[in-house]
């Protein structure tokens, strides 16, 4: 079956006064707490060691499930498994019976130490690899990856490859597909306060490194650097690329969407701060992608109203788990879905 047939999530985001612009949805939402359970600290995850093809590892947090899906959850810039998105997605797919992996980056939350060459947006091969060794240890299972900003944008490369390592779908959250584009939108107007940030918590992260001589060499990323700029300076030759520019073209997966072959959704705000909506709307896009753009929720936002009563709610654990559902029903794996998540006629 083709990805256009993936049924669009219906619910809008209907946002509560207080947060009506992406500015509101980015900030407010991942400010405030949402009460669901750290994944390091939650007793029905169990931390393990995932090896890496270069030897390297990192740290993933896995719960068994019954349904015969396995979903696969990355996190974006400076997160960790313990981030908000993370956790809240994690709880509401184990409770449609799902078995969850909530992965750590290289070098990320717990799993500092573990890796010298840092994780950045053209990490498909640490994703192909986590699923790879998912699917060895559980073949009958279907692995999906939900990843999000950053790694949203490295799951997109990972579904326009031909690699028997990938998942069998892909849901990618407010993805930077062209990391050129998104660099200059953050380094504009109020969106200088996120990139500020963002290399503050990089700087910190980098010296952590130096100091525990996980670098190649020592590195001074000054106070007022441009994330542009810190990619010249640290990620381009820690990873092995030959500048910021050099990393931004041979990583964005705007070029290859038209080359996707896996069922996969893409699912962003109009009123993302930093990614454009004229950048997915101008792509090609293979027939796999379905492509989801609500009107309202920001970066990784996506605050709402309740339907009925007080107070608000996340409306993005709810288009997470429909499109888990989708994608599903889209592989022809009906038994496998939850009593009850059949797609309304």
């Amino acid at each position: 079956m083709e990805a256009r047939t993936i049924r669009r999530y219906s619910e809008s985001c209907a946002v509560p006064f207080w947060a009506r612009s992406g500015h509101g949805q980015t900030f407010w939402g991942h400010l405030l707490p949402s009460g669901a359970p750290r994944v390091s600290r939650h007793r029905s995850f169990v931390p393990r060691e995932i090896e890496l093809a270069d030897g390297e590892r990192l740290l993933a947090y896995t719960s068994e499930g019954t349904s015969g899906v396995r979903v696969h959850l990355f996190h974006g810039l400076t997160g960790d498994v313990d981030a908000d998105y993370i956790r809240r997605t994690a709880v509401a797919l184990r409770r449609r019976g799902h078995s969850v992996w909530a992965v750590n980056h290289r070098g990320c939350g717990a799993g500092r130490g573990l890796a010298w060459r840092p994780y950045h947006s053209g990490s498909s091969d640490d994703i192909a690899d986590v699923v790879h060794e998912s699917r060895r240890e559980s073949p009958e299972l279907l692995h999906f990856v939900i990843g999000f900003s950053l790694s949203g944008n490295a799951a997109l490369l990972l579904a326009a490859q031909e690699d028997s390592r990938g998942p069998d779908g892909i849901v990618s959250v407010n993805p930077p597909v062209d990391i050129a584009r998104a660099s200059e939108t953050i380094h504009r107007g109020w969106n200088r306060l996120y990139e500020r940030r963002f290399v503050l918590r990089l700087r910190q992260e980098i010296h952590r490194r130096v100091r525990a001589g996980k670098t190649r060499q020592a590195y001074r990323i000054p106070l007022d650097a441009s994330l542009r700029t810190f990619d010249d300076l640290f990620t381009a030759p820690e990873a092995g690329f030959l500048d910021g520019a050099d990393y931004y073209c041979k990583c964005s997966s705007l070029g290859i969407l038209k080359d996707v072959c896996v069922p996969t959704v893409i699912l962003t705000a109009a009123d993302d701060p930093f990614v454009e909506p004229e950048v997915y709307r101008d792509a090609e896009l293979s027939d796999r992608i379905l492509l989801h753009i609500e009107p309202h929720g920001g970066h990784v936002g996506y605050l709402a109203r309740r339907r009925w009563g007080l107070g608000w709610g996340r409306w993005l654990d709810g288009a997470l788990g429909h499109y888990v559902k989708e994608l599903l029903w889209q592989l022809g794996h009906v038994r496998a879905a939850p009593r009850g998540d059949r797609p309304d006629p």
